[in-house]
């Protein structure tokens, strides 16, 4: 009988990569399946999780132990992992084997025997005395609820043990992972390729897993991160997808089985069925005459006498032929030079179809890989592992070749593995070992961060003291809260209208307004606005520089709206501290922000920037009101809300402002109505109150800064300290070996790399963790996953922890207000603007819940302002405009 008439006979083994690549996307759609929460109870493939969160990142080392069950020999061993500066790994192992009764047996004894055996093998090895942390491979389906417990769902692979079934796989030792033989080759190979992210096993059994997003798994708790999925893939097919492509030697061989109906993927595959169904293939075609002349033997008729090792023996390059003449003769059959080859044709046969049935399935979990990183090409490696797979001549080509036939767009490598379920265990458990300790480490970093409801409330109560002494007469000079006066003592009230110019500087940009005020009922603001940016020279040269170049400014604006020549009231919304003796007189106390003009501090700023008008010229303005942002945002918001009195600034700086009764402003004549007190709070803790709350990075930060030992709870709580708080604690971390592999790189050693806008990416919780590597690389940080969640925690740790300093700070405000007016409940609004509150993801809720806890018997409305420093200083003008000409009147 020639080739082709074996290939014609066996035409259904022979898979077009039609069939191929819709097997495939079955494969595909299950996984799916498996991995939703309503859906996975009726999946074929279990995608069982492993609670495996990592794969080898070269750090790991110490002793452990592995223990081996899975097959028909039994091991123990204990492995070395070690690190110093070249990764090597040294094993000692001892088989125990494992007796029929106890294959067969109870649950019970199977585990007593395992027992014995470690005990007998850590006496040889004189290691009874420690206890070395256990990896425990299990190579049967196991439902996992952690990493190291696991629920037997079915036993496979000939092992029927009584009583075991849904019950918890368990040994006194300090088990730290029970792991998959699957899961053990992905591992060991990931300690020679970081690039490993699946496991495959084509050996007695069949299987693979790979590393999945924790997003796409229903059945684990937690969106961050990867985990190993036990794909389980034996099992596909078992709802009958595979109908089509399943021949009648298929169905013999599952109904003489132990488990008819399941496991029918791997019965097509794997090497406990190559040999049988090469000899029910034998055995029709001899019934049928076109064997051996029609005769049989004994040997052929007889159950598992054709084994995948004599299918591998017959399908060698050269002596393949001998080899099958003597396997054939040794059957009792006496076969012709053409029975030799069509034999070796039908076992080349039926090793390739299992060859592209697994490269169909893998080429599915390689697309999904893909896909998950939304990749146009994936490199990656895949550990391999099973004696088809490692003693089969022919079949580690077969499958390489189809795979990437099947996935052009997948460049893989394959790597063999080693021991990957002695080795394997003892990278798992390594793995986990060296997780659970970076877990710790990194947990008393962040543990200096993580504010209790104690330390909060005492915030709150010295805010409160500081913001007393900052009102008195004789506390007033050496208060850190300084409690500024700002003259203005109203709030709008609908009536305001005309036009006004308003000025902004308050950081790297100054604009120009020209805001028009309509009152009654089409009451509205109009506003023209210009920005022009303030070089850092100018921003750190003379005072008389700087002022000339704002003037300038003003000039360019003016004479862009054509409005050169009206003598227009302005405000002046100057963010930086000001002793203020009247609305339009404030000297500055001392710059911030990074500036640092000189000749300014203490002089009158409003009087610079007449002189410097004077200077040039060309045109001449009202000067109505020096206004801080913080008071201007207030304005804003009540212009929307008469509710409104206290302002809240939460971005590059913070600032509180609020409006206090004049009869306890002592530094101001006159006890009647109420003034705007700007506090300037971000200077408490400067006299050292809140010291203990400070971290060590806290400090560096502080050292590091243009005003060390000043603005000391700014520095916790705004946005142009928090990311450079975050990559202190990122060197910390990285010189511990916790991050980056220990490599800190040129861009985190510079100062001011992370911007606070990065921590609001990164703390998005529609970010991807794909998406915050992509962030970290823009930085030059390359992250792996595990990398990426923990920079993401140390970000959250942060920003919550300057969240609820906030908004302590403004509980002490609201209840001093409530106390103030001896009100059992106050309802009051907060307008508030800034970036790290509009934009980050989490800290107005923070700040908002913080609030409500600290001062319960306040009903605080938070309010966004719109442009408080441009809108809210014209605002104050035509208030200042409108109260003036009442009181001339």
């Amino acid at each position: 009988m020639t080739e082709g008439k074996v290939d014609r006979y066996l035409y259904h083994m022979r898979l077009s990569d039609d069939v191929l690549l819709d097997v495939m996307k079955r494969f595909q759609a299950e996984m799916v399946k498996g991995l939703g929460r309503d859906t996975s109870p009726t999946a074929t493939l279990k995608m069982l999780p492993t609670f495996v969160r990592s794969t080898p990142d070269g750090s790991e080392k110490g002793d452990f132990l592995a223990l081996d069950l899975g097959g028909s020999k039994f091991r123990v061993l204990k492995v070395k992992v070690s690190e110093d500066g070249k990764q090597n790994v040294q094993m000692e192992s001892q088989f125990y084997p494992t007796p029929k009764e106890i294959i067969h047996g109870n649950g019970t004894d199977l585990f007593k025997y395992v027992a014995e055996c470690l005990t007998d093998f850590m006496e040889t090895k004189d290691i009874k005395h420690k206890k070395l942390p256990l990896g425990f491979t299990f190579s049967f389906p196991c439902r996992q609820n952690k990493l190291e417990e696991g629920v037997l769902l079915s036993w496979t692979k000939h092992f029927k043990v009584r009583g075991v079934q849904q019950t918890d796989v368990d040994i006194d030792v300090d088990v730290l992972a029970l792991v998959n033989d699957t899961v053990g080759t992905m591992m060991t190979c990931g300690y020679d390729d970081q690039r490993c992210e699946v496991g495959v096993i084509i050996g007695t059994g069949t299987n693979a897993c790979y590393m999945e997003e924790m997003s796409n798994i229903d059945l684990v708790e937690g969106d961050e991160g990867r985990m190993c999925i036990n794909t389980e893939w034996g099992a596909f097919g078992d709802d009958g997808s595979l109908e089509g492509i399943r021949t009648e030697f298929d169905r013999e061989i599952d109904l003489g089985s132990i488990n008819p109906g399941k496991q029918l993927f791997e019965k097509m595959i794997s090497g406990l069925y190559l040999g049988e169904l090469v000899r029910l293939i034998l055995l029709k075609m001899a019934r049928e005459g076109l064997l051996f002349n029609g005769k049989l033997s004994t040997d052929l008729c007889t159950k598992g006498k054709i084994e995948t090792r004599h299918v591998a023996a017959m399908e060698k390059y050269k002596e393949g032929l001998n080899n099958t003449k003597e396997i054939l003769t040794e059957l009792g059959l006496t076969p012709s030079e053409e029975d030799c080859i069509a034999v070796q044709h039908v076992c080349t046969i039926v090793s390739f179809r299992s060859a592209n049935l697994c490269a169909s399935a893998l080429a599915a979990i390689l697309t999904r890989l893909r896909e998950n990183k939304k990749l146009i090409r994936l490199r990656t490696t895949v550990g391999m592992d099973g004696t088809v797979y490692k003693t089969h001549p022919q079949y580690a080509k077969r499958l390489h070749k189809v795979v990437r036939r099947l996935v052009p767009n997948c460049d893989v490598r394959f790597l063999l593995s080693e021991s990957g379920s002695g080795k394997g265990a003892a990278m798992v458990t390594a793995v986990a070992y060296r997780l659970l300790s970076q877990r710790k480490q990194i947990n008393e970093v962040l543990a200096y961060f993580r504010l209790t409801e104690e330390d909060l409330v005492e915030v709150k109560n010295k805010m409160r003291m500081e913001l007393e002494r900052g009102l008195k007469k004789e506390t007033q000079p050496t208060a850190t809260v300084k409690m500024l006066p700002t003259f203005v003592c109203g709030t709008p009230d609908g009536t305001e209208k005309g036009k006004f110019l308003a000025l902004d500087l308050g950081g790297t940009n100054f604009r120009v307004l020209l805001v028009k005020i309509r009152s009654g009922r089409s009451k509205s603001v109009r506003m023209y606005n210009k920005i022009f940016a303030i070089p850092l020279e100018i921003m750190q040269g003379t005072g008389e520089e700087l002022f000339d170049h704002i003037v300038q400014c003003i000039a360019e604006f003016l004479e862009y709206m054509g409005i050169k020549g009206a003598r227009l009231p302005l405000g002046f919304t100057f963010s930086f501290p000001c002793m203020q003796a009247s609305i339009d007189k404030g000297a500055l106390i001392g710059w911030t922000k990074g500036f640092k003009a000189t000749d300014c501090e203490g002089e009158d700023v409003v009087d610079m920037l007449r002189e410097a008008i004077k200077r040039r010229n060309e045109f001449d303005l009202d000067i109505v009101a020096i206004v801080n942002d913080t008071v201007g945002t207030m304005m804003t918001c009540g212009y929307e809300d008469p509710n409104c009195e206290i302002g809240l600034i939460a971005g590059t700086g913070s600032n509180v402002c609020y409006m206090e009764d004049m009869k306890n402003i002592e530094v101001v004549r006159g006890d009647e109505g109420r003034m705007c007190i700007n506090t300037e709070w971000g200077g408490f803790g400067d006299n050292g109150c809140i010291n203990h709350l400070r971290t060590k990075y806290d400090k560096e930060v502080d050292e590091g800064s243009l005003n060390p030992g000043k603005q000391r709870y700014e520095k916790m709580t705004s946005g142009m300290y928090l990311g450079e708080i975050v990559r202190q604690i990122l060197i910390d971390l990285t010189k511990q070996g916790l991050l980056f592999r220990g490599q800190i790189s040129e861009t985190l050693r510079s100062r001011g790399i992370f911007e606070t806008k990065f921590l609001s990416q990164i703390e998005s919780d529609r970010l991807a963790l794909l998406q915050v590597r992509k962030i970290l690389q823009q930085l030059g940080l390359d992250s792996t996953c595990e990398d990426s969640i923990i920079v993401k925690e140390v970000c959250g740790c942060v920003s919550k922890r300057a969240a609820q300093l906030c908004g302590a700070g403004l509980a002490a405000v609201v209840e001093k207000i409530r106390e103030d007016r001896n009100l059992e409940h106050l309802k009051t609004t907060v307008g508030v603007d800034g970036t790290l509150y509009k934009l980050h993801p989490h800290f107005s809720r923070i700040l908002q819940e913080t609030v409500r806890q600290l001062a319960p018997r306040c009903d605080v409305t938070f309010l966004l302002s719109e442009d408080g420093s441009g809108k809210g200083a014209a605002l104050i003008t035509a208030v200042a405009k409108r109260m003036h000409s009442v009181a001339e009147n």
